[in-house]
Formats: structure tokens, C-alpha cells, sequence
């Protein structure tokens, strides 16, 4: 086997015998490190400290990650116009926080024969949406319920750049 001590250097080719002689020696552990290489790689280090660090690490990119949730928004087909104003409100702030946002409308008795209408309702939402929202997928029929899904859209670097030429600059005022 090939061994690597614990400092990282190469010591060479040795037979296994001799390199678990020379980890017991050092008080550490004889691990392998790439069993399927020719002849198999293994390395003189402690075992459990190698264990903690792949622990921590990925602690650390769980705490990191961005959780997403999907919120729902309900709709009717005769919504009335405050009533609309007020959940595409609340879908914008969804998207504002990263969040994905299920749009649903529910069809009750009769109003399933008029899909446009519900189809309407949908389209609306996201072009209300549209500047920081954008449909996954189709608007999909299934039921007596008609649904998107809307995600966040990515933001881009030209969109700080137009943020920070809007502002306006101090000029310096000739005291006289």
C-alpha cells in the first residue's frame, strides 16, 4: 500500500504490517484514504478528529443553505378587485422573501364550465407579479382546481447597477 504520514509527506510502498506498526507508534489511526487506486492510498491521522471536521462541515453548509418554502394563495373566479389587490399583495411579498408561490383556484358548482375565467384570474396575478415573479411550469387544470407555481426571479447585477444611478449625488456647493 501506499502510505502518507501525518504530517502529509509520501512515505512510499510499504507492506500493511509495517504501516499499522507505524501508526501505533505515533498513537494515531491507519486509515484509508482511496481504497480503489492502485495500490490503495492510506494515511496516519486520528480518525475521530477526521470524523468531527466532516460533521462540522456539514453543519456549516446546512446552516448556510437557503430554505424554501412553497406558500399558498387560494383565488376564486369572481374575486372582487380589492379582494384580488390584497393577495397579489401578499404573493409579492412571498416572492420578495425567496419563497416559491402556489396559486390555486377553486371552482365551485357551476363556475367549472367557465375555465377561461379562472384562466384570467391566474394571468392577472402574474403579470401583477411580473417584474419580480415568474411562472414554473403551466397553468395547470386538475379537479375542480386550477393552479402555477411562481419563483422568485434571479436577481441581476444589472438591476443594482440601475438602483445605484438613480440615487442622487451631493455636489459640492461654492461657498461666496
Amino acid at each position: 500500500m501506499r502510505l502518507i504520514g501525518e504530517d502529509g509527506s509520501q512515505v512510499g510502498i510499504i507492506p500493511t504490517e509495517k504501516a499499522l506498526e507505524m501508526a501505533r507508534e505515533a498513537g494515531l489511526d491507519l486509515v484509508e484514504v482511496a481504497p480503489n487506486a492502485r495500490p490503495p492510498v492510506c494515511r496516519i491521522m486520528d480518525f475521530n478528529k477526521l470524523q468531527y471536521e466532516k460533521r462540522r462541515k456539514s453543519r456549516d453548509s446546512r446552516k448556510k443553505a437557503k430554505q424554501v418554502h412553497i406558500k399558498e394563495v387560494k383565488f376564486r373566479p369572481a374575486i372582487g378587485h380589492h379582494d384580488f389587490m390584497t393577495k397579489a399583495r401578499r404573493v409579492r411579498r412571498f416572492l420578495e422573501h425567496g419563497d416559491k408561490v402556489k396559486l390555486t383556484l377553486m371552482f365551485r358548482g357551476r363556475q367549472i364550465v367557465h375555465p377561461d375565467l379562472g384562466r384570467k384570474v391566474l394571468k392577472d396575478v402574474i403579470e401583477e407579479v411580473a417584474d419580480i415573479g415568474q411562472l414554473e411550469g403551466n397553468i395547470q387544470m386538475q379537479g375542480r382546481f386550477m393552479g402555477a407555481l411562481l419563483v422568485a426571479r434571479p436577481k441581476t447585477e444589472n438591476a443594482d447597477q440601475q438602483t445605484e444611478e438613480k440615487q442622487p449625488v451631493a455636489t459640492p456647493q461654492n461657498p461666496s
